[in-house]
């Protein structure tokens, strides 16, 4: 065992000094274990103590080696100690989050960082998971796919991470999910309700807490038709040219066939290039349109569709305007009311989240931590959504057990039923379901620069 310790340390030094001191560093370490051994004869645990304590120490490169002689270790115990497990330490866990924190969607991706980081450092605050803090390493990627690709590697490869939490986007997730399932390594709650993620059967390592695109747009066509009475063919669709709008738009087709008995007719489809706010090609389809169009189901980021509103609102007044979740709900507010408060009234975004205005348990509570631990924060619904997202993720962690793993918590997760949160709904996967919630809530913006319920029955 030592010699083939001593050949991977070689290996994979810089120098004849690193690896020397690498050495000397892990032959003290293991001199103290083999002390700690005789001592008690058979505690396996201590040596399993001993040998994470001397991998935390390490950084990530170094720790590398030692795992490279890891099935020699797992001689002295029946299973891997925890501090050989990517990504874990004696003391932490580390989930990295791939998120556009500049460009026009960073109010987007620091609402997710907020949302994972409030609910990490309550459960740090009661004594972690097991004793371990949780700890969340964030990279931006801008919202564009090549980006992607070289955050997925750096959250991987330098900063080690255990697994994915809360990646922004659809066109990035089919960058990222392959990443992450190429290498068995957990991607929960990614912000899209795209069937990227919704496979069936579902992707072992792929979890979602939110409710699908085709969920939402099905939800508020059938509103616009059962309860606003608009004939199908007065509606259409605003979505970013890419596979966020593709999702979002298959979801008002397969309403539509619903609605129509199989047929779903021939849908006005508005587009724009995602990270832009170019309208105008929209605007002149709309314009051209040989049919009247009394509703526009928009599947855009806030910008775009604040963009859209503004270009004609006024050319067609009492025109209704839906958004999806992912439009940043918050955001597209603020947008909207420094345009004036014609464009706000009576937008409809539907949420994957009760009303962050609400007075639940659950909404006082995020109100509360969000005070606490992000003073200056407003409750947003991303952040929120993110906040009860990460607290079903830290119930699987604790049932996973103190020796976690990623199977581990998979099958943890898998186990998840009827979870109450106060949410309204409760959170269950299986093995055959990996999205914890299917429910859509209905919102819709006041003059006054509010959100207030809207039943979509």
């Amino acid at each position: 065992m030592a010699d083939r310790l001593a050949d991977a340390i070689k290996a994979g030094a810089s120098s004849q000094e690193e690896s020397t001191s690498i050495f000397e560093t892990f032959n003290s370490g293991s001199l103290e274990g083999a002390r700690a051994i005789a001592a008690a004869k058979t505690d396996c645990a201590a040596t399993d103590r001993e040998l994470a304590d001397l991998e935390s120490a390490y950084e990530p490169g170094q720790a590398a080696l030692i795992a490279a002689a890891g099935t020699q270790s797992a001689a002295f115990t029946s299973s891997a100690p925890a501090g050989l497990v990517r990504g874990v330490t004696a003391n932490e866990i580390r989930f990295g989050v791939s998120l556009p924190l500049s460009g026009p969607n960073k109010e987007s991706g620091q609402q997710i960082r907020i949302g994972i980081e409030t609910a990490f450092r309550i459960a740090n605050e009661a004594g972690g998971v097991h004793g371990r803090m949780l700890r969340l390493i964030a990279a931006d990627d801008g919202y564009e796919p090549p980006r992607t690709a070289e955050t997925m590697k750096q959250l991987y490869d330098k900063e080690q991470v255990f697994g994915f939490i809360g990646n922004y986007g659809t066109a990035t997730a089919t960058v990222s999910a392959p990443f992450a399932l190429n290498r068995q390594t957990l991607f929960y709650a990614g912000f899209t309700g795209s069937n990227v993620l919704r496979r069936d059967p579902p992707d072992r390592y792929v979890f979602n807490f939110r409710a699908s695109y085709a969920e939402e747009t099905e939800a508020v066509v059938r509103y616009l038709v059962k309860v606003r009475r608009l004939k199908p063919e007065q509606i259409a669709v605003f979505a970013q040219q890419d596979a966020y709008g593709d999702a979002g738009f298959a979801g008002v087709a397969k309403a539509m066939r619903a609605l129509r008995g199989g047929d779903s007719g021939s849908i006005l489809r508005l587009g724009y290039q995602r990270n832009s706010v170019d309208v105008d090609s929209a605007v002149a389809q709309l314009k051209a349109a040989k049919l009247p169009i009394k509703a526009v189901v928009m599947v855009a980021t806030y910008r775009a569709a604040a963009k859209f509103i503004e270009k004609t609102a006024d050319a067609y007044p009492g025109l209704t305007y839906t958004n999806t979740s992912a439009v940043c709900s918050i955001s597209l507010l603020h947008e909207l009311m420094l345009l004036g408060p014609k464009y706000m009234s009576g937008v409809i975004v539907t949420q994957v989240v009760p009303a962050v205005d609400g007075y639940s348990s659950l909404v006082l509570q995020y109100k509360a931590a969000l005070a606490k631990y992000s003073a200056g924060q407003a409750p947003d619904y991303v952040s929120f959504e993110y906040y009860v997202a990460t607290r079903v993720l830290i119930e699987a962690m604790k049932r996973a057990g103190p020796q976690i793993d990623t199977e581990k918590l998979v099958d943890a997760l898998e186990s998840v039923r009827d979870l109450e949160l106060g949410l309204g709904t409760p959170i269950t996967f299986s093995v055959t379901d990996h999205q914890g919630s299917h429910k859509v809530w209905g919102t819709q913006m006041t003059q006054d620069g509010k959100y207030e319920p809207l039943d979509l029955q």
